[in-house]
């Protein structure tokens, strides 16, 4: 497994491209912006592009999915259904749904099989209510929920502060160490965040 990352959209949007380098296949994880240095990313790894994921369904985390598709027009991009809508505009918080040729859906307990990887898939309501983390062997793409030291917003309309404290609680439980990849910023390790995070306490302290 190799994950490759660039950062887009006007804030600094983490995109992140998982390979299984050894079957040659991928998987790319919330392209907010600059397609073309995404393209770039794809094509540097020598993998075939799979599928599309996103965490949730802000623009800075999905506004280039309509550029991706024009150069991979059969790739599947995956959404939690509360984050998708059928029309928004470029600063929607909400991802203006596909036709059905690309559409996906993904809910709490699904698996994505990318080569021999398996990306499970955990609800993580509070930054928005379709938030979604996804984890891979020892790693976590946390989206816009789990930051280094810090969380996501939750003073959105579909934004919770009492539901993110539960989503982070659940990231804190999780049995054993992950590497955290967030939507912004650096990367950080549950451990840490257990130590050291205020609001992965409050929540877990609930």
């Amino acid at each position: 497994m190799k994950i490759y990352t660039v950062q887009v959209s006007p804030i600094l949007t983490n995109c992140y491209l998982l390979c299984d380098e050894d079957v040659g296949v991928c998987a790319l994880i919330d392209p907010g912006g600059h397609p073309a240095r995404v393209e770039k990313m794809i094509e540097d790894s020598s993998c075939q592009l799979q599928c599309i994921l996103l965490t949730h369904g802000h623009y800075d985390h999905c506004d280039a999915v309509r550029d991706i598709l024009l150069t991979h027009p059969d790739v599947p991009v995956y959404i939690h259904k509360n984050d998708a809508v059928e029309a928004g505009g470029r600063y929607s918080l909400k991802f203006p749904r596909l036709d059905e040729h690309n559409q996906r859906y993904y809910a709490e307990g699904d698996t994505l099989t990318l080569g021999s990887l398996t990306i499970s898939v955990l609800e993580t309501p509070g930054h928005s209510s379709g938030s979604v983390c996804l984890v891979v062997g020892d790693v976590i793409f946390s989206g816009d929920t789990l930051f280094r030291a810090t969380c996501g917003r939750t003073d959105f309309p579909d934004g919770s502060y009492d539901a993110i404290l539960r989503s982070l609680a659940r990231l804190g439980r999780l049995e054993g160490n992950y590497h955290v990849y967030p939507g912004h910023e650096e990367q950080t390790d549950l451990d840490y965040e257990r130590r050291v995070n205020p609001y992965m306490q409050q929540g877990l302290r609930q």
